[in-house]
């Protein structure tokens, strides 16, 4: 996790975009809702970091809802490395990690990934109106202090002073939410990686990980199966799925894994292009279909181009129409906005493409016409470079009832200054079918 200190922004910024976009206005909301404070932590001799909910990992919108009214969520708290102790309280990382290797830090190791309804405000201001804590099926709020995963890398969770936290087969790294009609949801989750269906009251219905690792989340108090590909448990640590869409007519679910597979090893994350997009039915969640998404070279993110192919991640996609999706790709300071296409994309699911053991793998595939394999097409309808007032690490997406683009970011609860902010993007070129 990468932090940076907080921009100064407006508390409501409508602004004109440049002229070959003169039809584009952004507005800004921000909160002062008590419901977001989480008050501060430290540790002897760091600074004092005040923190707050950061609630904007993923979002949605019912067709019902109203106008303004959209659904976010949060992941499992404020957490951060020992590599990253220097940069959070500027004290050496050892004094709380001592030699733990690949220690992950929980500032509030009880703290539950929730899901939030929010409400945006004439003025710039937005109410966090309800709070849904993600529950086990015993009604107990989950944690998220990683699961003790034995086919996918993990960490070890430790709290600020250092001790040793036990890791919990119902813990969840909540990503994306996608609010149902009939009132639960689905949600995406970055570290089993896992999808989960989850009632309106926030109990956890059902988990879903991939085929062959069921055995690692043994103790979870709700049901698990294996019904995803087994070659997701080769994503990266922190690299799961932090994306997930559902089409305007709800026959269809997608996501993207956030950044490319370490198939068959790290080296091949490091180095690869090629992210995998499944489709899903909502009713079963049974693939439906297997996709190469390409991600744009590290350069072309203007803000803070760099030389690592890893950079750019995937972090939320949005349903538009039956084959028709916007996804979220970013860096740590840009947003692009892509329409992106299946019709006309090859269908991978079901091939060799999905074996464990066959090489080149996907991830290490430089030629796809080669190969007879042709992505998804992509089509940039938005590019933070151009709005400076657009806040950084933005994680979520949602349509407003008048077709405007709601974008929310991370604010990683406030570990390097950041808040929660919500951006309100009228008059683009963005626009859903109607549902069937």
């Amino acid at each position: 996790m990468a932090f940076r200190l907080a921009a100064t922004t407006l508390l409501l910024s409508t602004l004109a975009v440049p002229a070959a976009m003169a039809a584009e206005t952004v507005t800004v909301y921000r909160s002062d809702d008590p419901k977001l404070a989480l008050g501060s932590m430290s540790v002897p001799g760091g600074t004092t970091r005040v923190l707050n909910v950061g609630i904007g990992s993923g979002a949605g919108r019912r067709a019902d809802d109203p106008p303004l009214t959209f659904w976010t969520i949060s992941d499992r708290g404020p957490n951060f490395t020992c590599g990253d102790v220097k940069d959070v309280f500027g004290v050496d990382g050892k004094t709380i990690c001592g030699d733990v290797k690949g220690g992950r830090i929980y500032a509030l190791p009880d703290y539950s990934p929730s899901i939030y309804r929010i409400t945006l405000k004439a003025g710039g201001s937005f109410t966090v109106d309800t709070v849904l804590p993600l529950r086990d099926g015993a009604g107990t709020p989950v944690n998220g202090l990683l699961n003790p995963l034995t086919h996918a890398s993990t960490e070890q969770p430790l709290d600020l002073a250092g001790k040793k936290l036990q890791q919990n087969p119902d813990a969840v790294d909540a990503e994306a939410v996608v609010p149902l009609a009939d009132g639960s949801f689905w949600v995406s989750e970055e570290n089993g990686p896992s999808l989960l269906h989850v009632a309106a009251d926030g109990k956890i219905l059902r988990r879903i990980v991939p085929a062959g690792t069921e055995g690692d989340f043994t103790g979870a108090h709700y049901p698990v199966d294996g019904g995803l590909p087994a070659v997701l448990a080769r994503r990266f640590l922190n690299r799961g799925l932090e994306s997930l869409a559902i089409t305007p007519d709800n026959k269809r679910l997608a996501t993207i894994i956030q950044n490319p597979l370490a198939n068959p090893d790290a080296d091949t994350y490091r180095a690869a292009k090629n992210a995998r997009l499944w489709t899903l039915d909502p009713a079963t969640l049974a693939v439906t279909g297997e996709y190469v998404y390409t991600l744009d070279d590290p350069q072309s993110f203007r803000l803070d181009p760099s030389s690592k192919q890893s950079d750019p991640r995937i972090s939320e996609m949005m349903g538009l129409g039956p084959d028709r999706f916007l996804v979220l790709e970013r860096t740590d300071g840009t947003t692009k906005l892509y329409e992106i296409s299946l019709a006309g994309a090859t269908d991978l699911h079901g091939t060799a493409w999905d074996g464990l053991d066959t090489l080149p793998s996907l991830e290490q595939t430089k030629d796809l016409a080669a190969a007879k394999i042709v992505p998804v097409t992509k089509t940039l309808r938005f590019d933070s470079a151009d709005h400076p007032e657009v806040p950084v690490k933005i994680e979520g997406l949602a349509l407003a009832g008048d077709g405007s683009l709601m974008m929310i970011n991370d604010s990683d609860f406030g570990i390097s200054g950041e808040v929660t902010e919500v951006v309100l993007l009228k008059g683009s070129a963005i626009a859903a079918d109607p549902a069937k």
